[in-house]
């Protein structure tokens, strides 16, 4: 931009002049009289608004000074490109270009920061009038949100395209750079302890190649004071109670790509607690009881964070008196030649406190009640600590609100008054859940689930799923109200449909072999006994319909050829197996059962510590066909180890005792228990493990005819491989199963990203089921006459299993034809029973929880360490949902 100033004012040169400008010094020249001013070029803006950001009016005189003085007024209001001034004896022009209108902003090279993060640091809009300073500033603010991401070498380049009408487009050309690491972290002046430990305690961290996931080798000048602090913290707590950051330097390589970051530190002498004691100006909160109660003792060496603790446990217990103010001061003493800190705890006096008031905020969707009915105390209450944190905990059990909430204590309108404020930040209730699961066995395994945890806002949870494999598929509704009339009694019901069934392969077709269809209802109903302990109820109707295929597994009992088409035909133990036809038919399952709940774990979610057990008891007799007794227990235990780790460990068990008496005969391989009614064990209660992949079981393999070393035929077993197997799971009277599982904490990006890994152990086992009878020993029993050409009986031979070319299963004598060569076309079937022993399976894996945006997204890998033989095994499973 220039401005420039041209004088019409003529100068005399006459002689008399100059013999006068000899003579005596020369006059100023007379200023002309502003007559005229005409505003030129102005094409928006008004020539009277032109004129009002300057000085110069009419009338007035017209001087150099005044005209640079209206050239700096315009410039400054950056609405011109270019300006200026002219004067003809009085007529001033004031000619203008005005700066152009922004007709649109954007963006080029942005990869790594999406432009919904970019355009809300940008000052500029359209339609507003384009300033070189407003881009300047905008370009500055593009870089700084680059720095912050780790940039330091991005750069920007904003550039302007003409359009007609006097409008420009903004466009900002980035080049982003590569991100800037922290090269190396040095420390200068550490003698107690070595770099590596103390870089250790830093947030900020080396680039090296490992750290792909992390950004915590990012280099951040926030994260850098924050490290000063860390520093501070760790030496405070090994008893350095001088020790002091002198300085810390972030320097940028030449090339712009890495920083390296020097800490000059000052470690001081160590020092040990002396004497530690507590003075109390309160009645209830005595000085001789609390002092043996201090943590640290005379001799310990110095820690600052163990201090702090203490103040914060003194404030506590003084909250469990109803002193919600206690006023608690470390008083600190410090010995330099004995090099020891005496401590003096003083708990100033002050008035006992009352609840005034109790304030819900932030819930726009749940209803004050809902909140209001987790807090265990109200208004008029005496102020107990405990029970506020106890309210905290069981409001973010609701699973409603943010993780972190916490409840306010304000002053209220007296000294012993005090207000609880909950500031609640509501989250999605409404869960839809999809998982997915891959086994060699299943293929493949879909669920579906919808559930709203907080219907209408009352806490209500309405829930329905479907699922569906190649071994299930089920619907199931459910409706739970935790608190019928505003009564803290919870009543729910469920109703549900599930279809179970197993199957083989015969020439890769699929033929199922059992089918069970169960339909029933559940009434629940829970009321607390105590804060922490709790009892339900419930009640439940079923109908289990058990069926097999009579085609392929009843028999043939006119000889026309065709199973199970006329009323003689009954399930043949040979071709289905015992336990099979055991289980055949309807039956009603009426069941009342009871279970009494400890539960004290601070988050029923996402617990940290805390345990809870469950005994229950169920029996199956007052009405129905089915009769037995059923118990089981659960039992988890939640810590918090080194540091921000999370231990998890839960076993449970379970017995069912039959009362009624199914056997007819010794020895029949009936279990009093119905196959329906046992335990079954495997995915998901223990990873690696297959869905009812543990436990007593019978596999049904294929021979096939061969000959020894002499030449004589035989029956040898054939590998799995050729798909002919069955493989059905029988369940167990008893099982058992445990747990043990750490969550490992992350660096803050990770933990910002939802990430939650843990690695496990899972270990247990399902056993005691009466040994079926096999299809060996049904085939030695059932004998079939052998009759020569001419008809007479000359002996008899056991009855085999076979299936033919065509994948069809029979009966036949053996799989040699009358002259005893191998018949080609016949395989023999042979039973064995796996699995039935307490032994323990072992599995371990990792797994991680991911809070997607998509939704929560789970994956566990697996591997089976102790197994038995029969059990089936899987590696990998993931589950994904989402919210709303």
């Amino acid at each position: 931009m220039c401005g420039t100033i041209l004088s019409g004012a003529a100068i005399s040169s006459s002689a008399q002049a100059q013999d006068a400008e000899q003579a005596a010094p020369a006059a100023a020249p007379a200023a002309d009289t502003i007559r005229t001013i005409v505003v030129e070029g102005a094409q928006r803006l008004e020539p009277t608004t032109v004129l009002s950001y300057m000085k110069l009016r009419v009338g007035q005189p017209y001087t150099q000074e005044a005209a640079d003085q209206a050239l700096k007024d315009l410039f400054e209001t950056e609405l011109f490109k270019d300006v200026s001034i002219r004067n003809n004896d009085g007529a001033v022009i004031i000619e203008v270009i005005e700066n152009p209108v922004i007709n649109r902003i954007l963006l080029e090279g942005n990869k790594r920061i999406k432009e919904d993060k970019i355009y809300p640091e940008i000052r500029l809009a359209p339609r507003q009038i384009f300033t070189r300073s407003k881009v300047r500033a905008d370009v500055a603010r593009i870089i700084e949100l680059y720095k912050r991401k780790g940039r330091f070498a991005a750069s920007v380049e904003p550039k302007m395209v003409q359009l007609d009408q006097n409008r420009v487009d903004i466009v900002f050309e980035i080049n982003e750079g590569p991100k800037s690491k922290v090269q190396q972290i040095n420390i200068i002046g550490n003698e107690a302890f070595s770099d590596g430990k103390l870089r250790g305690e830093m947030v900020t961290k080396q680039s090296r190649f490992y750290r792909f996931f992390s950004s915590s080798d990012t280099y951040d000048p926030d994260r850098l004071a924050f490290d000063q602090q860390k520093l501070r913290q760790f030496y405070l707590t090994e008893g350095y109670a001088d020790f002091r950051v002198i300085s810390a330097v972030a320097e940028l390589t030449p090339d712009k790509r890495d920083f390296i970051i020097t800490y000059v530190v000052e470690e001081g002498d160590r020092y040990k607690f002396g004497d530690v004691s507590v003075e109390s100006e309160i009645r209830d909160f005595t000085s001789e009881f609390l002092t043996p109660q201090l943590p640290m003792k005379t001799g310990d060496f110095y820690n600052a964070k163990q201090v702090e603790d203490t103040v914060e446990r003194l404030s506590e217990t003084a909250g469990l008196f109803g002193y919600a103010f206690a006023d608690v001061r470390p008083e600190f003493t410090r010995n330099k030649d004995t090099l020891t800190m005496d401590i003096l705890f003083q708990v100033a006096e002050s008035d006992r406190v009352y609840v005034e008031r109790i304030d819900i905020n932030g819930n726009t969707l749940t209803q004050d009640k809902v909140v209001r009915r987790e807090f265990r105390l109200n208004e008029g209450d005496a102020f107990n600590s405990f029970q506020v944190k106890r309210s905290a905990n069981r409001i973010k059990s609701l699973g409603f609100f943010q993780e972190d909430l916490e409840i306010e204590q304000k002053q209220g309108s007296a000294p012993d008054r005090i207000i609880l404020e909950a500031n609640v930040e509501e989250k999605a209730t409404g869960e839809l859940q999809l998982s997915a699961g891959f086994s060699s066995v299943e293929n493949f395994i879909l669920q579906a689930s919808i559930r709203q945890r907080n219907f209408r806002g009352k806490g209500q949870e309405l829930r329905a799923s479907v699922s569906y494999s190649s071994f299930s598929q089920s619907i199931e509704l459910g409706f739970t109200e935790p608190y019928l009339f505003d009564r803290n009694i919870a009543i729910g019901a469920d109703v549900f449909r599930r279809d179970l069934n197993s199957f083989n392969f015969v020439n890769s077709n699929r033929e199922t072999t059992f089918e069970q269809l169960t339909t029933g209802f559940q009434i629940r109903a829970g009321v607390p006994i105590t804060e922490y302990l709790s009892a339900s109820f419930r009640y439940g109707l079923s109908q289990d319909d058990v069926t097999l295929k009579p085609s392929l597994f009843f028999t043939d009992s006119n000889g026309d050829g065709i199973r199970g088409n006329s009323a003689g035909d009954v399930c043949d133990p040979i071709l289905a197996g015992r336990f099979l036809c055991d289980a055949l038919g309807s039956r009603t399952t009426s069941s009342i059962g009871a279970s009494l709940i400890y539960d004290d774990r601070d988050n029923r979610i996402r617990p940290t510590r805390g345990q809870s057990v469950v005994g229950s008891v169920d029996f199956a007799g007052l009405g129905g066909s089915v009769k037995y007794i059923r118990g089981r227990l659960n039992a988890s235990k939640h810590w918090r180890v080194l540091g921000d780790f999370i231990f998890t460990a839960s076993a449970e068990g379970g017995y069912i005792h039959p009362l009624e008496n199914r056997s007819k005969t010794p020895g029949d391989g009936i279990d009093d228990v119905r196959l329906t009614d046992r335990f079954f064990l495997g995915e998901p209660q223990i990873r690696g493990f297959d869905i009812r992949g543990v436990g007593p079981r019978v596999v049904r393999s294929t021979t096939v005819p061969g000959l020894d070393a002499n030449g004589n035929p035989i029956n040898a077993i054939v590998p799995v491989t050729n798909g002919r197997q069955t493989d059905d799971a029988i369940g167990g009277r008893a099982y058992y199963l445990g747990r043990a599982e750490l969550e490992i904490p992350l660096g803050s990006g990770a933990r910002e990203l939802g990430l939650r890994p843990s690695i496990f152990v899972d270990v247990g086992a399902v056993f005691n089921v009466t040994h079926p009878l096999l299809l060996t020993d049904l085939q030695t029993q059932r004998q079939r006459t052998i009759f020569d050409a001419d008809g007479k009986a000359v002996g008899v031979a056991p009855e085999y299993l076979t299936v033919d070319a065509e994948g069809k299963a029979t009966t036949t004598l053996d799989a040699v034809d009358a002259n005893g060569n191998p018949n080609p076309i016949a395989t023999n079937f042979v039973e064995r029973f796996f699995g039935d022993t307490p032994s323990p399976r072992v599995s371990v894996g990792f797994g991680v929880n991911w809070n997607s945006p998509f939704g929560p997204f789970r994956i566990d890998i697996a591997k089976a360490l102790l197994k038995e033989p029969g059990d089936d095994t899987k590696l990998f499973t993931f589950n994904v949902g989402t919210q709303f």
